[in-house]
């Protein structure tokens, strides 16, 4: 299973220990007095998280602070230890802790040993992958920065979130690949234009969003076009699309066609490499063919929209068709391992892919653990 992800720089984390310590925090007073693990979850985790704003120097959402909540009794505990002695405050780290905040009160699993501010700050992106329309932070608007959990049966967790505009993670919602995909056709056919006030484009980028994370016959995942490239840090369960984003972002960067070459090199067969070359042959022009390529998410957005030709489509799947999922999984290891990837690929063995995820619960924590039945919110999604 492979994931394609840059490179950023570690960003401070409330809770190291070492960093506590060099600030002065007593690390232990919180944990002594409140013993949390004697407390049921739900109340643990409130406890937890109004420790960590605490930390932060940031108060929590009002509609948390009633004299019975947890979150309210645990950042006051911080604010009495903390004082002014807070961590420097960050937009990502506020970000995490709303997250946090969101999952805790309808009772969503949320994974945070991966899922830090530093890893909020590395899937952020400043367009929505969806609408491709400038996010922003304007509270209730269409294109409000906001992170969807692309798997709906998941927790928060790393692999599965990514960052999207309001308008597009409300209009999926509950949907997976095989739904969405049913929404593009019939937006697509007509006499509907749009559905959730997203058109047809819109939807199939859910679509295949949502098939990144969903493992799928090898046949099948072959067949989807990259109408979107795969968001920084998400896991894709298919190999052959690992392979076909691997090779696509290929022309997002200069030197590209003697990577492409070597890449075609470590295929094992002649009819291989002609039919990759063929495949190559109809991608190049129709992305070279857009004058304006200096700015990042023009080049993004021209991939993606080459995946619209019939012909790509037909040649990839012709090239396709002659790998297996372990062929091509190892095809994108070995194009890594010769540097020949423009981006960092690190590859998970199934198991530790899905670490806490929460697929045994649904997404949600333990019911054994819950004090209140889990929420939804009003589009339908916990």
């Amino acid at each position: 299973m492979a994931q394609i992800a840059t490179r950023t720089s570690k960003f401070p984390q409330s809770s190291h220990p070492d960093q506590q310590a060099l600030l002065g925090f007593d690390t232990q007073a919180f944990e002594t007095t409140t013993r949390l693990e004697e407390l049921p979850a739900n109340q643990s985790l409130g406890l937890a998280l109004g420790w960590d704003f605490a930390q932060h120097g940031l108060t929590p959402p009002v509609e948390h602070l009633f004299k019975q909540s947890p979150l309210l009794q645990g950042w006051q505990a911080g604010r009495a230890t903390f004082g002014r002695r807070t961590l420097r405050s960050h937009s990502h780290a506020g970000l995490w802790l709303q997250l946090r905040t969101h999952a805790w009160a309808r009772g969503r699993s949320f994974e945070d040993v991966q899922l830090t501010p530093n890893f909020l700050q590395q899937i952020d992106v400043s367009h929505c992958p969806i609408t491709r329309q400038e996010l922003n932070q304007k509270t209730g608007h269409r294109q409000q920065r906001s992170i969807d959990r692309v798997r709906n049966d998941a927790g928060y967790a790393a692999g599965n979130i990514v960052a999207m505009s309001r308008a597009a993670n409300t209009a999926k919602a509950g949907h997976d690949w095989a739904s969405a995909q049913s929404v593009a056709d019939s937006v697509q056919q007509g006499p509907l234009q749009s559905v959730a006030g997203l058109g047809p484009a819109e939807w199939q980028r859910i679509a295949v969003l949502c098939s990144f994370v969903t493992e799928l016959p090898h046949e099948e995942a072959a067949r989807i076009p990259l109408s979107v490239l795969p968001p920084n840090r998400l896991r894709l369960f298919n190999p052959i699309q690992a392979l076909q984003a691997l090779v696509t972002r290929q022309l997002a960067k200069p030197g590209w066609s003697q990577r492409l070459a070597r890449i075609e090199s470590l295929l094992p067969s002649e009819s291989m490499r002609a039919d990759f070359n063929r495949f190559i042959m109809a991608l190049a022009p129709r992305v070279l063919a857009v004058k304006d390529l200096d700015h990042e998410q023009q080049i993004r957005w021209a991939l993606e929209d080459a995946w619209q030709q019939p012909l790509l489509i037909k040649r990839w799947t012709r090239f396709a068709a002659q790998l297996n999922a372990a062929q091509a999984e190892a095809l994108v290891a070995r194009a890594a391992a010769k540097g020949l990837s423009t981006l960092h690929v690190m590859q998970h063995s199934t198991p530790n892919a899905m670490e806490g995820w929460a697929l045994e619960n649904k997404g949600f924590c333990p019911r054994s653990g819950l004090s209140t039945p889990a929420e939804q919110d009003s589009t339908g999604r916990a």
